[in-house]
């Protein structure tokens, strides 16, 4: 594990020095943004439904053109705090458990423009998980019932201003199950906004 989060910092890094590097040379852009989250997992072998957690997520994206005005590929480094909620009725008393799981996720996205304006993304997006726990009747419990490495594919779409603010909008779903050995998967809706320089 510890070899798996050393090698994912090293493409991190990586990715983020080529997106800097890139800005300078061809015009690529590099910026912020931010927002919410609202996450859960499919059911799998859960017996009850999980319902959302809302959360949120923040980092670093870049934006490096193909075909001007048209295609553009844009990487990002996002911190997310992601998880879900499972509400159970035992003996009449209901008992709700959040589970809370925080990752590093750096979506890799094919950008194409449909005009100046708008834009759409999608493409695959892989994550690290840096935390998780989950709270109960005021309890707090450090956990591993959760895999480290999360792969997904993400698609969205954003509204560009002039000024280098955008609004983005965007729907993630993994590949993998998250909780082991149960079959369940995280889904994220992600609306925010952030600035390109």
């Amino acid at each position: 594990m510890r070899t798996a989060r050393f090698l994912f910092a090293g493409l991190v890094l990586s990715t983020v020095t080529t997106t800097v590097s890139a800005q300078e040379k061809n015009g690529s852009s590099f910026g912020i943004k931010g927002g919410l989250n609202y996450s859960t997992i499919t059911k799998g072998d859960f017996d009850e439904g999980p319902d959302p957690r809302t959360s949120f997520h923040i980092g670093f994206v870049g934006e490096i053109p193909l075909i001007n005005n048209v295609l553009a590929i844009q990487p990002e480094v996002l911190y997310s705090r992601q998880g879900f909620e499972i509400n159970q009725n035992i003996l009449g008393t209901n008992y709700e458990t959040q589970y809370k799981l925080d990752y590093i996720n750096m979506p890799v996205l094919a950008k194409i423009y449909l005009g100046k304006a708008f834009s759409i993304e999608a493409g695959p997006q892989f994550g690290l998980k840096i935390g998780e726990k989950y709270e109960s009747d005021n309890s707090v419990t450090e956990t591993n019932d959760v895999n480290n490495l999360d792969t997904a594919i993400a698609a969205g779409l954003s509204f560009n201003f002039n000024s280098g603010l955008f609004l983005t909008g965007r729907y993630t779903q993994s590949l993998n199950e998250v909780v082991k050995d149960s079959g369940s998967k995280n889904q994220v809706f992600q609306a925010g906004l952030g600035f390109k320089f």
